[in-house]
């Protein structure tokens, strides 16, 4: 049997269905396409382009192998991670409103419960549940868990303590119910946050999810976060701990931390320092635009720079600034009012000028003199201000 020979052709990515299409119809044949015959890497990826072959000898931040492992590894920086909090009813257990939030998680465990006694009384398991079910979006959104939790007789009870603080966006905080029946998918956050004393001490560092559509990302926080947060986010703690929130355990590896302090030839480098250190080269230009192509098929890996003390002080202070955005000093616009117009500082839809120096507040105020600067921190395709 002879081995097969795989041929690839590239148009642009941009490109809509119509314009492929009519470039196809330009070749009398298929021998005239510009084909390019390509091989698969060590790791079995067939379009390799842009991909840069020393990303794989860099530090691991984590691995797939010890995910759920709470014992120390080697060959990589966090023994664990997860995933952000899947829900998959956003609308219901998330809320800007803590008391709007109340009612509606009170109203789902309610519509629930009912159900569950009609369920138990009808006493027919050959019934189809999804035919059971009420399915009313006023009162509750299913799931596939949530039914399996039904069929399994399963109550809910209501407790107000499992009311968190979340990071639902980037800069963007709501309130999450977090429930183990009514989160479809927690991850292993019962191991990260277990209760809300951990936002005082730990940090996560959160980043894009595998095959995202935007550039790549990374955030920390001290919340829960969404699974969304960053698309299919990947969240690395520094703490970990028991479900009851006792036995506090940091989640960098010795193994990681031995590696920095031979490398660099300093003894006095910590964990945090690893973690801000890491936290910083996620955000350095180079380090993004070098391995683009390899941070859209595996998680990030940690070079060793060639000095580590400034990129751990930045790192540090970059931690602080977008744990902390809220209480930064307020960068000092000029402010253009309208005289003709009575004083309003009312908004619904603020506007970005089209040369992006001014901010239209409402047809009263004007905010100006933004620097040009402020659009180079992007996360996702666009700045804050865009």
């Amino acid at each position: 049997m002879r081995k097969a020979k795989i041929y690839y052709a590239r148009m642009d990515e941009f490109w809509r269905k119509e314009q492929k299409l009519s470039c196809l119809e330009k070749f009398e044949n298929l021998q005239d396409i510009d084909w390019q015959k390509i091989q698969p890497n060590s790791k079995y990826v067939w379009l390799t382009e842009g991909f840069e072959d020393d990303f794989d000898s860099f530090i691991a931040l984590g691995s797939k192998e010890t995910k759920a492992s709470k014992v120390d590894v080697t060959d990589c920086i966090f023994k664990i991670f997860s995933n952000g909090v899947k829900t998959n009813r956003d609308s219901w257990v998330y809320n800007f409103s803590y008391r709007d939030l109340e009612i509606n998680i009170q109203r789902t465990i309610d519509t629930y419960n009912d159900q569950l006694i009609s369920w138990k009384q009808k006493g027919n398991k050959s019934l189809n549940i999804d035919d059971f079910v009420t399915c009313d979006d006023t009162k509750i959104s299913w799931s596939s868990t949530l039914k399996n939790y039904l069929n399994a007789g399963i109550k809910i009870d209501y407790f107000l303590e499992r009311i968190r603080s979340s990071l639902y966006r980037p800069f963007c905080l709501q309130f999450l119910y977090f429930d183990e029946i009514l989160n479809d998918r927690r991850g292993q956050f019962p191991l990260i946050f277990t209760t809300v004393k951990e936002e005082e001490e730990n940090r996560i560092i959160c980043v894009s999810g595998l095959g995202s559509n935007k550039e790549f990302q990374s955030l920390v926080t001290k919340l829960i976060p969404c699974f969304d947060m960053l698309e299919k986010t990947p969240c690395f703690p520094f703490y970990i701990y028991d479900e009851d929130g006792n036995n506090r355990q940091e989640n960098i590896t010795d193994w990681a931390l031995e590696q920095f302090q031979t490398h660099y030839q300093d003894p006095k480098i910590t964990k945090w320092d690893i973690f801000h250190y890491t936290y910083a080269l996620l955000h350095h230009s180079q380090y993004r635009d070098r391995y683009a192509a390899n941070l859209k098929r595996e998680l990030p890996r940690i070079p060793f720079a060639p000095e580590f003390q400034g990129f751990a002080i930045s790192g540090k202070r970059l931690t602080e600034i977008h744990i902390n955005y809220e209480q930064q000093p307020e960068y000092r616009l000029k402010h253009i009012e309208n005289k003709d117009l009575p004083i309003d500082w009312r908004v619904e839809k603020m506007r970005l000028s089209k040369d992006k120096t001014q901010i239209k507040y409402n047809d009263f105020l004007t905010l100006t003199g933004i620097p040009p600067e402020t659009f180079e921190y992007k996360l996702g395709n666009r700045s804050a201000l865009d």
